[in-house]
């Protein structure tokens, strides 16, 4: 995923009802996408093979997702703003760094796929797919950097500070998860249990937001 690529996410409208029909169609074109993508591999599966079995022209297939690795990485859309919006809601007087924290714990605590704390046969193939192909790889980082981006704008405006400096703490936070996250699904992939990682995952979720706080006196 190139950093200059946009999601192409049907965004919600006036009039409730075509949105929604918008967004189940949205929804089942990725999935099935990606059920193929399981089943064959992604560089063998072409466009034109996920809209027949979509049963969408191919035009309207491409009106949805800008590329072919969008059809995987919408979960990752889904996703985006998660740390901005944990930044805007945290409670009065709360830090950026404490609301981040929680959130990340509670999602170990909830088995969130998003922290890598998820044995479901369904995200463990999701994940090997991902990962194990470069295209999607690739494409992952415009997503990140979006985050990242977002993410800055909520701190700005949470705790001031130039906008270099934090979209420097974004990138810091936004990296300190997804390698918490990475950790966790490698063990869990490699066949330990979840509750066994959970224990060794919240440590090191506490100690990395302690070095978070260090480093980065402003939000904390």
């Amino acid at each position: 995923m190139s950093s200059a690529s946009t999601s192409s996410r049907p965004q919600p409208e006036a009039g409730g009802l075509r949105a929604r029909k918008k967004q189940r169609r949205y929804e089942a074109i990725s999935e099935t996408a990606i059920a193929l993508f399981l089943e064959k591999g992604f560089e063998k599966v072409s466009v034109a093979e996920v809209a027949e079995a979509a049963e969408v022209s191919k035009p309207t297939l491409f009106r949805y997702f800008a590329s072919k690795e969008d059809l995987v990485l919408h979960r990752f859309a889904d996703h985006e703003d998660e740390a901005a919006r944990v930044v805007t809601a945290r409670p009065a007087g709360g830090t950026a760094l404490d609301a981040l924290h929680r959130n990340f714990l509670t999602g170990l605590d909830q088995r969130d796929p998003v922290t890598g704390l998820s044995d479901h046969p369904g995200v463990l193939a999701f994940h090997r797919l991902l990962y194990g192909t470069p295209s999607l790889v690739a494409r992952l980082y415009g997503y990140q950097d979006r985050s990242e981006r977002a993410l800055a704008a909520a701190l700005s405006q949470a705790h001031g500070g130039t906008p270099l400096e934090a979209r420097l703490a974004a990138a810091q936070i936004v990296a300190v998860q997804r390698v918490l996250a990475e950790e966790n699904w490698r063990r869990v992939a490699a066949g330990e249990s979840t509750d066994d990682v959970a224990r060794d995952a919240a440590t090191a979720a506490d100690d990395a937001f302690r070095q978070l706080r260090g480093g980065l006196p402003r939000y904390a």
